[in-house]
């Protein structure tokens, strides 16, 4: 064979590595403006020096290629600046899910086993209490925008503080050679809220991140203007940078050279004053943000100027999508989940289509959406093979893609179940339309999805299950127009229990949250006294007949 279709020994086996999606904007994009709310502002110049300097300041803590780095962070140019620097020095990124209760918060640091903390001053009372003898914590970097002392906080603990975010940075050397290795290796993990039990560990890989960054930047470019991303779009994330990347999204936007906003701590006043003087024209947020921003719009009586704005962890409802577009809100939806990083499908727009009426077109941005480049989506049935496409074969909706996590995170075991088949397998149902859009029927567990984040109700009933007035309980998930879903619970007492009141049974569950065993989002809004739960031929609560008979009551 001719040597022709060899390569050449000096080409460059360029791996997909993270600090490749910097090389355009290290030539194009110096000036462009990155802006921490009102109390930073600098160039992408500046950002490609702070990153070389984390990543010094990291190369002095004596860590070994493969160590955890954990950032407990609101929205912020640090965390941008971890995003990159972390993984691009060959270490592994955990974005700390600060949302979920204290308890599950420190099972999520005692199970990736972080050598580097960079924590926000506002969660250091949480740490504090950890029991730092048996801790893998060696260093903690302090992050503070509000004149926090470390002293004040740690006390004798202070001593694994290295030092104040800022001051470490302006300290290190502003150039650094980051390295190349193998494009598989880990870049980041981040724990999913859980269905059940303890969360669980998702990772990517840098190729796998690339590779998604890329997709989510051709899959928004091909969409029109009026709905895709262009190199004048203004970015500003409105889902948590320690869920999902935030969908991806800083990666795209540094990589393109965006103008980037970042929030700190979201709260409606701030989010809309940063929308209007930052002229921001692209974000993503579950619909409970964006029910906040709307109000807040709404008591200014001022309007978003077509913004445009991605939905996603809870179904967008027609009425709130009607909302937003009379906002001036170019609103339509987006799917993935956690072990997808997350983009799998999208609405669909093109230039020249076909005129739809105000229903239509709503209802299209209210569904699923089509599947992203390089996505293979199909809907299976109970044997793992495909049931085919319309309303009438459901099944559950499997996916391959290139970016999709393998495992969960020190638990490779847990893999196999996920990826039976050869497919990942997203336990939610679904059928696919003849024109490709999928559309979501019903979740194979029953979990309840309130405001983005996941609820067990399995742990709820069993923490109302303690109660001793009760004899049975089942918690499901009922419509609700600000949050998505809320727990409904229904109690069946004791015969000798029955002057029991419902906030005697609540008090159990806010006990739980006092104790950090739930998060407060987890206590039921209703408790209904019943005198018999649904069961199914063997015994087991039918949820399905109880969702059916409370949620259109829930409705009406």
């Amino acid at each position: 064979m001719s040597d022709i279709y060899n390569s050449a020994p000096s080409a460059y086996e360029f791996p997909l590595l993270i600090k490749q999606l910097l090389n355009r904007a290290k030539t194009v994009s110096l000036d462009q403006e990155i802006i921490y709310a009102d109390k930073k502002r600098f160039t992408y110049k500046d950002l490609f020096a702070r990153i070389n300097r984390l990543a010094n300041v990291l190369a002095d803590l004596n860590l070994a290629a493969g160590d955890v780095v954990a950032v407990m962070d609101w929205d912020s140019h640090r965390y941008l600046e971890s995003y990159f620097a972390v993984p691009m020095s060959q270490y592994v990124l955990q974005t700390v899910n600060i949302r979920l209760s204290p308890e599950k918060v420190l099972y999520t640091i005692n199970h990736a086993k972080p050598k580097v903390l960079l924590l926000n001053s506002e969660f250091a009372p949480l740490v504090k209490d950890y029991q730092f003898e048996n801790s893998s914590i060696e260093h903690i970097i302090w992050l503070d925008d509000n004149d926090v002392t470390v002293e004040g906080v740690f006390g004798d603990n202070q001593g694994r503080v290295i030092g104040e975010y800022e001051a470490l940075l302006d300290a290190a050397d502003s150039e650094f050679d980051f390295p190349d290795f193998d494009e598989n290796t880990i870049a980041t993990t981040f724990y999913t809220s859980g269905t059940t039990g303890d969360p669980k560990g998702v990772y990517f890989s840098h190729r796998q991140l690339v590779l998604h960054t890329l997709t989510e930047a051709a899959s928004l470019g091909m969409l029109p203007n009026k709905q895709g991303v262009s190199y004048g779009d203004v970015y500003m994330p409105m889902t948590p940078m320690f869920h999902v990347h935030a969908w991806g999204f800083p990666f795209t936007a540094t990589m393109t050279g965006l103008k980037q906003v970042y929030p700190g701590r979201y709260a409606p006043d701030t989010l809309f004053d940063l929308i209007l003087n930052e002229k921001v024209s692209i974000t993503h947020c579950v619909p409970t943000i964006l029910q906040m921003v709307l109000k807040e719009a709404q008591d200014r009586d001022a309007s978003f100027n077509g913004l445009k704005m991605i939905i996603g962890g809870s179904r967008l409802t027609e009425g709130l999508a009607k909302a937003a577009l009379d906002q001036g809100i170019e609103v339509y939806t987006g799917y993935g989940m956690s072990e997808t990083a997350p983009l799998i499908s999208l609405t669909d727009f093109s230039i020249g289509e076909p005129e739809r009426s105000e229903e239509e077109d709503i209802s299209r941005r209210c569904m699923t959406g089509k599947p992203v480049l390089m996505v293979d989506a199909q809907v299976w049935g109970s044997d793992n093979t495909p049931v085919g496409v319309g309303k009438d074969n459901t099944g559950e909706l499997v996916l391959r893609a290139p970016w999709l996590t393998q495992s969960y995170f020190k638990n490779d075991d847990a893999g196999t179940e996920l990826w039976e088949g050869g497919y990942m397998h997203t336990q939610d149902i679904a059928y696919m339309r003849p024109d490709g859009y999928i559309k979501i029927t019903d979740r194979l567990k029953d979990v309840i999805k309130s405001g983005g984040e996941w609820i067990s109700s399995l742990e709820i009933e069993t923490i109302l299950s303690l109660h001793p007035a009760v004899d049975d309980v089942s918690v499901i998930g009922i419509p609700d127009k600000v949050w998505g879903e809320r727990p409904l619970a229904l109690v069946v007492l004791k015969a000798d229990c029955q002057d029991t009141s419902s906030e005697d049974i609540r008090a159990i569950a806010e006990q739980a949250v006092t104790r950090g065993i739930i998060p407060k989002y987890g206590v039921p809004n209703d408790f209904k006294f019943v005198d018999e739960l649904p069961k199914t031929s063997v015994g087991k609560h039918d949820k399905k007949v109880m969702r059916d008979r409370y949620a259109s009551a829930a409705k009406s």
